[in-house]
C-alpha cells in the first residue's frame, strides 16, 4: 500500500512507480479524478487522475476498485490526452470494478454551485463532482458502473432520482435524464470489455501469490474523519481504504508505505500550522513547481510538520516511508522541521479535531543547517551532504518513522533506496 501522509501532492506517483516494477496488479481503491499523479518516465511526464499510475508499465494490470468514483468523460480524456503522450496497450492491462460509483456532470454541477454559495466560506474544492457523488452514494440513490448495462428506461428512472433531488435544492438546473442516458451509453462498448468484479479479481490474484501494490489518492490530513474537517475530501484516504475499496481483508495487507514530502504543502483552503509566508514560501513554490497536478492551483508552502507527520503514522501503521522531492532545499540556509504543537499555551499531542483549534496551534521547530549543494545527482543515502543526512535523521528522529526512500529530482531514477 502507498498513501500519503500529509495534504496530498507528497509525490505517491513516483514511489508507486518505482515499486510497481515488481508488481504484478497496481489498484485505485478511492477518490475520483480530483486528485493527480505525476510519473516521469523515459523523459515524458504522464498526468495521471483516474488511471493508477502502474498503467505505463506493460507488465502490470491496472484496477480502478469499488471505492473509486468515476467521471467517465474525465477518465476518457485523460486516455487520450496520456495515448499522446504514447500511452499504448492500455485496454488489455485496464480492469474496472463494475461497483465503482459514476460522477455525472450534475454533480460537478452542483459541487461548484455549493462553492459558490459559500463564498469566502468555500471549502476550495475541485469542483470534480466528488463529494456529491460520495453523498448520492450514501443515500442510495447513486448510479454505478453495473448500472450502464441496464435497459436504457431503467438507468433513465435512477438518473430521474438523482436528478429529483437537485432539482429541489436549484431549480436552475436544466437537466435532462433522457440525454444523460443517451451520454452515458455512448461509452458502453468502450467500457464493456473492461469491466468486471474486481473484488474477485484481485483477491484470486492475492491467493494466486501476485504481487498486488495499492496506490491511495490524497492523503491522511485530507481524511474525512481524520483530516483538518471540513477542509477535506469525501473519502477515507489512509490504508483502511485498500480494505473497503478493494474488497480485500485486512489480514492479506503487508507493507504500508508513507509519501511525505522533505516540507509540507496544501492546496485549497484551510490552515496548516507550519505554514510559511513571504520570501521562503515563494522561494519553496517556485524551486518545487508547487502548482496543483488537477486544478493547477498554486500550493501554499511551510517546514516539515513531524506533528502530523506522526499522526498520519499512528493511523496508517507505515513499514517505511519515501521523503520527497529533497532536493527542492538544496539552496537554503537553514531548514526547520515542526516537532511540537502548542494549544493555549500547553503541549497539544496529536492533530486538533476543530479548525479553531488547528488556527489556534503554535509550532515549536528544530532548525537544520542547509547543505548548500545540488544533491540530484546522488543515489546512495551515504553520499549525500552530512547536513542532509541530518535532516533526514531528524524526521527519523522527530515522527519513529523509517525512511525507506529519498527523491531527489523528478526523474525517475533519481531515488535514493535507504538500507
Amino acid at each position: 500500500l502507498v498513501f500519503g501522509g500529509q495534504w496530498g501532492d507528497e509525490g505517491k506517483g513516483k514511489l508507486v512507480d518505482l515499486l510497481c516494477e515488481k508488481s504484478d496488479l497496481v489498484c485505485r481503491c478511492q477518490g475520483g479524478n480530483n486528485a493527480g499523479h505525476t510519473v516521469v518516465a523515459g523523459g515524458v511526464s504522464y498526468d495521471f487522475h483516474l488511471l493508477p499510475s502502474g498503467i505505463i508499465h506493460e507488465n502490470c494490470v491496472s484496477v480502478i476498485g469499488n471505492g473509486v468514483v468515476i467521471h467517465l468523460p474525465g477518465l476518457f480524456a485523460e486516455i487520450e490526452k496520456n495515448e499522446g503522450k504514447g500511452l499504448v496497450g492500455w485496454q488489455k492491462r485496464l480492469k474496472i470494478s463494475d461497483r465503482a460509483h459514476l460522477v455525472l456532470d450534475v454533480h460537478q454541477e452542483v459541487d461548484g454551485l455549493l462553492e459558490e454559495e459559500k463564498g469566502a466560506a468555500s471549502l476550495g474544492t475541485t469542483k470534480k463532482g466528488i463529494g456529491m457523488t460520495y453523498a448520492d452514494k450514501a443515500l442510495r440513490v447513486g448510479l454505478r458502473v453495473a448500472d450502464l448495462f441496464a435497459e436504457d428506461h431503467v438507468l433513465e428512472q435512477k438518473i430521474n432520482q438523482i436528478f429529483s433531488g437537485y432539482t429541489k435544492r436549484f431549480p436552475q438546473l436544466k437537466l435532462d435524464a433522457v440525454s444523460e442516458v443517451k451520454k452515458l451509453k455512448s461509452f458502453v462498448t468502450r467500457m464493456e470489455p473492461m469491466v468486471c468484479d474486481t473484488v474477485s479479481l484481485v483477491n484470486s490474484r492475492i491467493d494466486q501469490g501476485s504481487r498486488v501494490l495499492v496506490e491511495g489518492a490524497n492523503a491522511a490530513m485530507l481524511d474525512i474523519d481524520f483530516g483538518t474537517y471540513p477542509y477535506v475530501t469525501s473519502c477515507n484516504c489512509t490504508a483502511g481504504a485498500a480494505c473497503t475499496g478493494l474488497g480485500v481483508s485486512p489480514l492479506k495487507l503487508d507493507n504500508i508505505y508513507g509519501a511525505f514530502k522533505a516540507y509540507t504543502t496544501r492546496v485549497g483552503s484551510g490552515h496548516f500550522p507550519t505554514e510559511l509566508s513571504g520570501d521562503i514560501e515563494d522561494k519553496l513554490q517556485s524551486i518545487g513547481r508547487e502548482f496543483g497536478v488537477t486544478t493547477g492551483r498554486r500550493r501554499r508552502c511551510g517546514w516539515f510538520d513531524a506533528v502530523v507527520a506522526r499522526y498520519s503514522h499512528r493511523i496508517n501503521g507505515f513499514t517505511g516511508v519515501a521523503i520527497l522531492k529533497l532536493d527542492v532545499l538544496d539552496t537554503f540556509e537553514e531548514v526547520k522541521i515542526g516537532v511540537r504543537y502548542r494549544l493555549d499555551g500547553e503541549v497539544f499531542e496529536g492533530v486538533p479535531a476543530t479548525m479553531d483549534q488547528v488556527e489556534r496551534v503554535t509550532v515549536e521547530y528544530v532548525t537544520y543547517p542547509g547543505w548548500k549543494s545540488d544533491i540530484t545527482a546522488v543515489r546512495r543515502f551515504e553520499d549525500l551532504p552530512e547536513n542532509a543526512q541530518n535532516y533526514i535523521r531528524g524526521i527519523e528522529l522527530h515522527t519513529a518513522m523509517k525512511v525507506r526512500w529519498i527523491g531527489v529530482g523528478p526523474a525517475r531514477e533519481a531515488m535514493i533506496t535507504v538500507t
